[in-house]
């Protein structure tokens, strides 16, 4: 096989809902099952570990200092994702023993902010089986302002995979100009877009960043239904009752660097979706367009990224680690 060509794997599947260590059992599962049909990246949805609030915009999650919300808070933090405790261990061992790359979106309970925060963050695994960046989105949308914090640049960034330059962003990240051009400024010509799910988020922007870059474009998106939510669960007769056939329909998709779609949307299951992609399509696509090269300005427009992780404090007392 050509060294320009990369197999791709779309793992489209619902969350065990807010339960962290079912639902990495589950990836791991799907990750396994990746590798063993020959896959060099596998890719999951946002914050699908544990799983998407989706329970904020039907239960009145607006409703200032409401027990039900703290409480349902308070369970959803404690279902998040520690990177450093090793959370991810298992994805990471599978990726290590089979040469293969991971993205994955989690709810990230991060300690170097306090560990009472949760961020929705985009995982990068190498085929080392390292963990290469996790990148927290930088602006959460509507309803999910009330459940996440505000990310930083630390994980604006590309990993060299085979031929490609592959860089991620999570769900309406994708539509920021400059979040984009920050990373088509590292060279980036494979973007991971992941989503909550729904082929509404996918079936435009998917390929319009194929053709604004002239890249490959996968967006893998999570699915969610009615009987994915656990009996137990905190409102679960008000999140069930009258509720849409999905709460997210998938929509997964990847479009290449010519814009046209490789894989169309896929709607309504879960599944594991493989496609294959050839760098020369890159090449061929950047002739008459590269925006970060012959077709940029720099000396007339340029990006400031700040791309140091933030924090509340600096301590200047000499300590070591």
């Amino acid at each position: 096989m050509s060294t320009d060509v990369l197999s791709i794997a779309l793992a489209q599947i619902a969350p065990v809902w807010l339960n962290r260590e079912q639902t990495i059992q589950k990836v791991v599962q799907y990750a396994a099952d990746a590798a063993a049909k020959g896959a060099d990246l596998v890719t999951f949805g946002e914050a699908l570990v544990p799983g998407y609030p989706f329970w904020v915009e039907l239960t009145d999650g607006a409703r200032f200092n409401s027990p039900a919300q703290k409480q349902m808070y308070a369970h959803y933090l404690d279902q998040g994702v520690v990177v450093e405790r090793g959370d991810l261990d298992e994805l990471c061992k599978v990726c290590a023993q089979n040469n293969m790359a991971a993205y994955i979106g989690v709810m990230e309970r991060a300690p170097d902010r306090g560990g009472h925060s949760l961020y929705c963050s985009l995982v990068y695994v190498d085929r080392a089986g390292k963990i290469a960046s996790v990148h927290r989105k930088l602006q959460p949308t509507y309803e999910e302002r009330l459940v996440w914090a505000q990310g930083d640049g630390h994980g604006l960034q590309v990993h060299k995979l085979g031929a490609f330059q592959v860089g991620g962003l999570n769900c309406y990240e994708n539509w920021l100009p400059l979040a984009r051009a920050a990373l088509y400024a590292q060279g980036e010509d494979l973007r991971v877009a992941v989503w909550p799910g729904g082929s509404h988020n996918t079936k435009d922007i998917t390929r319009f960043i194929a053709l604004e870059s002239r890249s490959f474009v996968v967006s893998v998106s999570g699915l969610m239904r009615p009987q994915d939510i656990p009996t137990d669960t905190q409102f679960y007769d008000e999140l069930t009752s009258n509720a849409p056939t999905h709460f997210a329909n998938g929509g997964s998709a990847v479009a290449g660097p010519d814009g046209n779609w490789i894989l169309e949307p896929q709607v309504g299951d879960e599944g594991l979706y493989l496609v294959e992609i050839d760098h020369a399509r890159v090449r061929e696509e950047r002739q008459n367009l590269d925006i970060a090269g012959h077709y940029s300005r720099p000396d007339i427009t340029q990006l400031n990224v700040n791309r140091q992780r933030q924090s509340t404090a600096i301590f200047n007392d000499g300590a070591k680690n």
